[in-house]
């Protein structure tokens, strides 16, 4: 069943059109249609991932997709570039690549031409994608493998990642992951950044700022600020009665434009990543950046899915409104 705001049609024997409205700018939706970074965040149907192995966006570049199924198996997808206007329209071929048809008993569609286009309503964004086939035969072929269904899936994925980047900049956020072990965090105040540096780093400030939901309060703030200096946080749930340890090492610290550290998660053996903040000054307000390096992919994802956006939103809010009462 298709969404109120999608449709598919089909304007020629050879033709599949599939339209959706995303609640986004057009400039967000060229972006994570076009950068490895937010492509894999989205592209697939609901359960599958996807990584991009090459990504050459001019006319005649080259790209390549592997989706990965929820049970490992991989669908390999390539092509090449023919046209492209940012932030309004891209043309490129679509070809299935090598090993897909080992793992998909099916008489292969060839001849594939994809157009994107990207049309600008009013901060909304009617995103028109039309597959163009070498034959009806070929169409009908694309059609018996799902391919309607497949990308009105990949399209309720990138409604919902679109969902999460509007928010992020709503509330002056933006998380990225530059790779599979990074993730990347900015934030800007209205402050200068001498006032956010002894926010961060004196034990009476971090206390009033530091911490995930509402319902959490700081038990703990030790602070040793020098290089090879140790850090430990704990917060209380007053909901459940569990305390959460946070601690680590400061291993560069340069008043006030930058700050690391290692940081552990007390209760999960192994969490040890590298953080590092940036404070960018200029015309008096403050760029924060916030570096998280962590071991591995699978790290990275479960500090991402243990609602590290939503409790850091929340944290550098409260932090926004201290600075205000410093100022």
């Amino acid at each position: 069943m298709l969404k109120q705001n999608s449709s598919t049609e089909t304007q020629s024997d050879r033709e599949i059109v599939i339209t959706r409205v995303f609640n986004a700018p057009r400039e967000l939706v060229f972006k994570a249609w076009t950068e490895p970074k937010h492509i894999e965040q989205w592209w697939g149907p609901q359960g599958f991932t996807t990584r991009v192995t090459e990504l050459d966006l001019r006319p005649s570049g080259q790209w390549r997709y592997v989706m990965i199924s929820p049970d490992g198996t991989e669908y390999p997808a390539k092509g090449v570039f023919r046209e492209i206007v940012p932030p309004e329209r891209i043309v490129t071929s679509d070809e299935f690549d090598e090993g897909f048809d080992q793992v998909v008993n099916a008489d292969l569609p060839q001849g594939i031409v994809m157009t994107a286009v990207f049309e600008d309503l009013d901060g909304k964004t009617k995103l028109i994608l039309q597959i163009t086939h070498a034959s009806a035969e070929d169409r009908r072929k694309h059609e018996e493998m799902g391919v309607i269904a497949g990308w009105n899936s990949s399209f309720d994925c990138l409604d919902e990642f679109l969902a999460k980047q509007v928010e992020h900049q709503q509330h002056g956020i933006t998380v990225t992951l530059p790779s599979d072990r990074e993730i990347v965090v900015t934030r800007v105040f209205n402050a200068p950044r001498q006032l956010i540096f002894e926010a961060w780093t004196q034990p009476e400030h971090v206390k009033r700022w530091f911490g995930g939901c509402g319902n959490m309060t700081m038990t703990v703030c030790d602070i040793d600020l020098r290089v090879g200096g140790t850090w430990r946080y704990v917060l209380h749930d007053s909901s459940n009665g569990t305390d959460h340890g946070f601690s680590g090492e400061y291993r560069e610290i340069v008043p006030p434009e930058r700050l690391v550290s290692t940081e552990r998660y007390e209760p999960v053996p192994n969490s040890d990543h590298l953080n590092t903040l940036t404070l960018t000054e200029q015309d008096g307000k403050t760029t924060l950046h916030i570096h998280i390096q962590h071991q591995s992919m699978e790290q990275r994802d479960g500090h991402l899915q243990s609602g590290m956006e939503v409790g850091l939103r929340e944290t550098l809010n409260r932090l926004e409104k201290l600075l205000q009462s410093m100022a």
